[in-house]
């Protein structure tokens, strides 16, 4: 990689992350679904997959806006954490456990893309690329979202089945 001189190769570089990042998180949503136990949690997951679905099309648009073809560049951060969630997944054999286990996993991830996300809104705003940040931006609330559902079903029973 060359080295980053300026915010826009910063932006650049996030992006390529990000893009490796939902990629990957395609892979896992649906083995996660299918290792649900609870209906609802499947669901949310599945619902998710579709969501990344059309993030990863945001991406690609965005990356459009920067005259550049899609790549993903490995992001370290979400391979250790899908990792993590892989480990639970082998390790825990009780479906009540393993659903609160996946639902924490689900929400690392979805604060590393809250936190990725909201860096990327704001400084594609203060490159001036008003474009790229509305699209970032609808992935952002969707991020925040796709987290308070997981709280909920933490909170709503998963999380007291567990125990």
């Amino acid at each position: 990689m060359p080295a980053m001189k300026s915010l826009e190769d910063l932006f650049i570089n996030l992006l390529k992350d990000i893009y490796y990042a939902e990629k990957q998180i395609l892979k896992a949503l649906p083995k996660m679904a299918k290792k649900a136990d609870s209906e609802d949690l499947r669901e949310a997951f599945e619902h998710h997959l579709k969501e990344t679905e059309g993030q990863v099309v945001r991406l690609e648009k965005v990356f459009a806006l920067c005259d550049l073809k899609p790549t993903g560049k490995t992001c370290h951060a979400i391979k250790g954490i899908l990792e993590e969630g892989e480990e639970d997944m082998k390790e825990i054999k009780n479906p009540d456990v393993l659903d609160a286990g996946m639902i924490a996993d689900a929400q690392a991830v979805e604060h590393y893309e809250i936190a990725r996300y909201g860096t990327m809104v704001a400084w594609a705003r203060q490159l001036g690329m008003e474009e790229a940040a509305g699209l970032l931006e609808q992935t952002l609330d969707q991020e925040h979202n796709a987290d308070r559902l997981l709280t909920k079903l933490a909170e709503g029973a998963l999380n007291r089945e567990a125990a």
